[in-house]
Parts: C-alpha cells; sequence; structure tokens
C-alpha cells in the first residue's frame, strides 16, 4: 500500500487577523503625544532629501542602526509626524478606556489636519510617500532589551494599505504598527505631551532639537545643557560639524523652540559650546 500523504501544512495567519481593529478616534484636538525613546535618540533622517547611508548611534548599552532602502531612503523627521498621530490616538483611547491595537483605520485626511499639512492631491501623494519610507525603513536597537546585546529589529510601520468600496470609492487607509513602538506608547512613562506648534517647525535639525529640549529639559526651572559635539552625535546628521554647529548658533538666535530658551556659553579653555535651555516659565500675575 501506498503510504499516506503527509498532511498538508496550516496555512499561516496574517497579521492583519490576529488584530483587532482600531478606527481612529475624532477630532483635530487631541493633544499630541511623542514616544519619548524617539525624542531621545537618532532613528530619523533629519534632510529632506533622500538619504541611504545607514544611522549608526552607540553610547553605554545603547545600540541603534537605522537603515533605509535606495528607492526610498530613509524615514524623515517629517514622516516621524505620522508616528506621533498614532502615539497621540493610543493614549487617548488609553486614557478614554477605549481598546486601541497596532491596526489602525483612518481617513487620510485626519492625519493631515491634525499634523498641521493641506489637505490638497500633493498633500496625499506625500502622506503616502511617508508611509512608504516608514514601512521601508529598518530599525535595530538595544533599547528597552534588557541586557543591552540583544537587538531588537523592526520597521516604523510593517504594513499599509488604501482602502476602497466595491466602487472603487476610497474609505481611507489601514495600517499595522510595530509591537516595540506600541509598547512603548502604551507605558505611560514613556510618553510625553509636546507642544502643537511642533508641526510647524520646518527645519530637521530645529525639529529634533525640540523633540530632545523637550525630552531632556521638561518643566526643570534650571534647565539642561549639552556640549554641541555631543549633540552632533546624538543627532545623527549627515552633516559636517562645523554646519552642524552653525545652525545651532543660528537657532538660537532665532529662539524658535516653542517653550524654551536657548543660549550658548563658551568654555575657551576646552575649546567647547555648550547649548543652554530652560522652560519659559509663566508670568506670575500681581
Amino acid at each position: 500500500m501506498p503510504s499516506p500523504s503527509p498532511p498538508p501544512r496550516p496555512r499561516p495567519v496574517q497579521q492583519r487577523e490576529q488584530l483587532e481593529l482600531f478606527r481612529a478616534l475624532p477630532g483635530e484636538d487631541l493633544a499630541p503625544r511623542d514616544a519619548q525613546d524617539l525624542m531621545a535618540y537618532p532613528f530619523f533622517s533629519l534632510a529632506k532629501s533622500r538619504r541611504t547611508a545607514p544611522i549608526d548611534f552607540r553610547s553605554g548599552n545603547v545600540t541603534i542602526r537605522v537603515e533605509g532602502t535606495q528607492e526610498y531612503g530613509i524615514a524623515t523627521i517629517w514622516d516621524a509626524d505620522i508616528l506621533i498621530w498614532a502615539a497621540s490616538q493610543i493614549v487617548q483611547a488609553r486614557d478614554a478606556g477605549i481598546r486601541s491595537s497596532r491596526l489602525m483605520q483612518v481617513r487620510p485626511y485626519e492625519i493631515l489636519r491634525f499634523i498641521g499639512r493641506g489637505t490638497g492631491v500633493r498633500d496625499y501623494q506625500r502622506l503616502k510617500a511617508a508611509l512608504d519610507r516608514l514601512q521601508s525603513t529598518t530599525v535595530a536597537t538595544s533599547i528597552r532589551e534588557t541586557t543591552g546585546r540583544r537587538l531588537h529589529r523592526f520597521s516604523w510601520i510593517n504594513e499599509w494599505k488604501e482602502l476602497a468600496d466595491t466602487n472603487g470609492k476610497p474609505l481611507g487607509i489601514e495600517l499595522i504598527l510595530p509591537g516595540w513602538f506600541y509598547a512603548g506608547v502604551l507605558d505611560a512613562a514613556l510618553v510625553l505631551t509636546i507642544d502643537p506648534a511642533y508641526f510647524r517647525l520646518t527645519g530637521g535639525i530645529e525639529r529634533w532639537l525640540y523633540r530632545l529640549v523637550r525630552k531632556h529639559g521638561g518643566r526643570q526651572e534650571h534647565g539642561w545643557q549639552f556640549d554641541f559635539r555631543h549633540l552632533y552625535r546624538k543627532s545623527g546628521s549627515a552633516a559636517r560639524f562645523y554646519d552642524f554647529a552653525a545652525d545651532l548658533r543660528t537657532l538660537v538666535a532665532r529662539q524658535s523652540l516653542p517653550g524654551y530658551v536657548l543660549g550658548i556659553v563658551l568654555i575657551p579653555r576646552e575649546k567647547k559650546e555648550l547649548l543652554t535651555f530652560r522652560p519659559v516659565l509663566p508670568t506670575a500675575r500681581g
């Protein structure tokens, strides 16, 4: 007798089928929330031009390597606005007692309005390009790994797709967030509220510096300080240090970071420049 054929292998369950759908909450006035890990470390390109050179950062037990494809490049700090929107949705749902999920459904219009963009055809095209960069960018990091030696690998968006009805009418988009990002946002200690004016900042270094200042400066009355070279390493910038330092001096002159006052302290003996920052304290009423 011929031997029985082996039973068919079970089909792998699609990730989408394992997750409960979370439909985005309405409202453009949700408080913007940012993940502290993303604010403190160099996860994004600061340039508007395509960057394909990897970001490599090592400090103590923290290791980060970010890579992009030749076609799309590394996700930019402007693309990260989509993750700020997602974090804001997740935190708002948690605070309201609503079950959220890594599988999210939303109309592009709602994301664009929340992050202060227009809603024209070019804005929708740019949003889709940002989703492509977030999906194709890969990250390997030791952050939140207990030993600091093992790496967690993921993309900023596992997958995304456009939705339409049977007549082809657009119904929005679905996207799946990585577990690493979702777990960090659900932890209340790892999320900070940011000023909505952040979305109006136009420069890459300007946006990166605001997030770093908000993360480290917080509400401390006397602020914080970093030397320029440390900031340069922490930024992951592809610019020359000379140009990066010049940009910092320009930002100090402009005082454009919402809620913070910047300054520079020179230490001639050590040939150092320190960037200082402190929160703008509310004016006492008489």
